[in-house]
């Protein structure tokens, strides 16, 4: 039995929500994964009226299509979707029975409205939390555009395949056999690279905001909340809902849920600032800030918007190690997140940089799928707390190099090695390995501000315990201020404490 006795309950559940009825194409051989597919789809057509299996020649083995009854639509899963792409299976039955899809109408259109032929290929991992959000926005546009298809490829039954096209990060995405793009990307920010992008003119007419929300994370949704709730003119401008969270696995310390997972929550964030009164503009980036008569946001498309009070919220992002052949082998052997692109090392010899929670942990999950693991700190000793350090050192594939500067990643078209400095002898040492996770903290977006407020040597935005800047009317809240703690329910509760620092400045104003 493929599908365990919750997975499968929870699948008969969905099932009933089908419209129409699906053909499911299976191209299957001898091997233990084509086994295991064939015996999923015997699983599903008992339980299912709706749901007919027939066996086909597909481009891949093994692999399946999911199909109108008479109509290919073009999406097709080269591997068996458990794992974090259970949802993705169960959209797409959901979607080709023809149930509509919960996003917007405008993007509905766009998609529809798309010229040409679109052949996707997305490279994934099962273990990949970033990979459902790209499968399923390429998936749905397949159901909507006859001339757009998409297959997912799991990176662990094809591995050959995905080694031949250099993938060495998941989720890796072909068009019409072309390399377009790696990592999460909405299906906002696919479209935006295959269609035009909005212009600064589509934001000339838009009157000046009472609040400006800068930043889409915990933060950035918990203040536009909170301030739309006093019924003021409030906006919303994010390059993506989410932020960081989109990148977290496991969340257990988000007080009253005792386990989600970050991009549910992200999806939950959008949804609840969608049921109030905000103005919300998505892939946007910002540029400049200046305050004159109001308060100005240039975005980096050329628009500009204007409003009363500001609140940033632009969040933090992976701190870069910054030393040569990072940028260069990025994708090509360096990478940020263990949980999604361990897989694709499997058997091979990986570094890890950096010693502390993070760090460990992910030395600690790569060590049981790579064949040795060096983790690299800088300090003296690991900052890791002591129960992962046991835990650490009690594994026999990985070796612990303290008091050691990185300084270079080496290789020709791919990564092959990094060499480092031993800082109490100045040593020059190279170790070979085919991956590195670069696991040394966070640094807050805030380059764009230079010196129009008030920053920390690190670059966060300080913060008085109104949330107020030192420019007036310009709040911030959550990882991009000097909050000594970076936490999701922290960042949240600082996005309201801004709302209300700036609703009171409103009135006192």
């Amino acid at each position: 039995m493929v599908l365990d006795g919750d997975i499968k309950a929870q699948l008969n559940q969905y099932l009933q929500l089908m419209e129409g009825d699906v053909l499911i194409k299976v191209s299957a051989a001898s091997d233990p994964v084509s086994k295991d597919m064939l015996e999923l789809m015997d699983e599903i057509v008992g339980m299912t009226s709706r749901i007919t299996v027939e066996r086909a020649e597909l481009s891949r083995t093994p692999s399946f299509s999911v199909n109108r009854v008479g109509e290919d639509t073009g999406v097709v899963f080269a591997g068996i979707p458990l794992g974090h792409e259970f949802t993705s299976f169960v959209l797409a039955l959901l979607q080709v029975s023809g149930r509509a899809p919960k996003v917007d109408q405008s993007v509905i259109d766009q998609i529809k409205d798309i010229k040409g032929e679109y052949k996707f290929e997305s490279f994934i991992s099962l273990s990949c939390h970033n990979c459902p959000d790209v499968v399923q926005a390429l998936n749905l546009m397949s159901v909507l555009n006859p001339g757009i298809s998409h297959t997912m490829i799991d990176g662990a039954v094809f591995k050959e395949e995905a080694e031949s096209r250099d993938v060495m990060a998941v989720p890796s995405v072909f068009l019409n056999g072309e390399f377009f793009g790696s990592g999460r990307m909405s299906i906002e920010e696919i479209l935006a690279k295959i269609v035009e992008a909005p212009d600064a003119s589509e934001f000339d007419n838009k009157e000046p905001f009472d609040v400006l929300v800068v930043g889409g994370g915990p933060a950035g949704a918990s203040a536009a909340i909170y301030a739309a709730r006093k019924g003021i003119r409030t906006g919303i401008v994010a390059e993506r809902f989410g932020g960081q969270v989109m990148d977290t696995v496991g969340i257990e310390n988000f007080i009253s849920v005792k386990y989600t997972e970050g991009p549910k929550l992200a999806a939950s964030l959008e949804e609840h600032v969608k049921e109030y009164n905000v103005d919300v503009m998505k892939l946007q980036r910002a540029k400049r800030l200046e305050k004159r008569d109001y308060i100005e946001l240039e975005l980096e498309n050329g628009a500009v918007l204007k409003s009363k009070t500001v609140i940033l919220s632009t969040g933090a992002r992976w701190r870069n190690v910054g030393v040569p052949g990072e940028e260069e082998f990025k994708n090509k052997g360096v990478a940020y997140c263990p949980h999604c692109d361990g897989p694709l090392f499997a058997g091979k010899h990986v570094a890890v940089i950096g010693g502390g929670n993070s760090g460990i942990e992910a030395a600690i999950d790569l060590a049981g799928i790579v064949s040795h693991v060096t983790v690299l700190e800088f300090n003296e000793e690991l900052k890791a707390d002591a129960v992962l350090q046991d835990r650490l050192y009690s594994l026999p594939n990985v070796t612990v190099l303290k008091n050691v500067q990185t300084k270079e990643f080496t290789g020709t078209d791919r990564l092959n090695g990094v060499t480092y400095i031993e800082r109490e002898t100045g040593a020059e040492k190279h170790v070979e390995l085919q991956g590195v996770f670069v696991q040394i903290g966070l640094v807050p977006n805030t380059d764009w501000l230079g010196d129009v407020l008030e920053r920390t040597r690190m670059g966060e935005i300080v913060v008085n315990n109104h949330g107020a800047t030192s420019l007036p009317g310009v709040f911030a809240a959550g990882d991009c201020t000097n909050s000594p703690y970076k936490q999701i329910i922290i960042s949240m509760g600082s996005g309201a404490n801004a709302a209300l620092g700036a609703f009171d400045y409103l009135i006192r104003n």
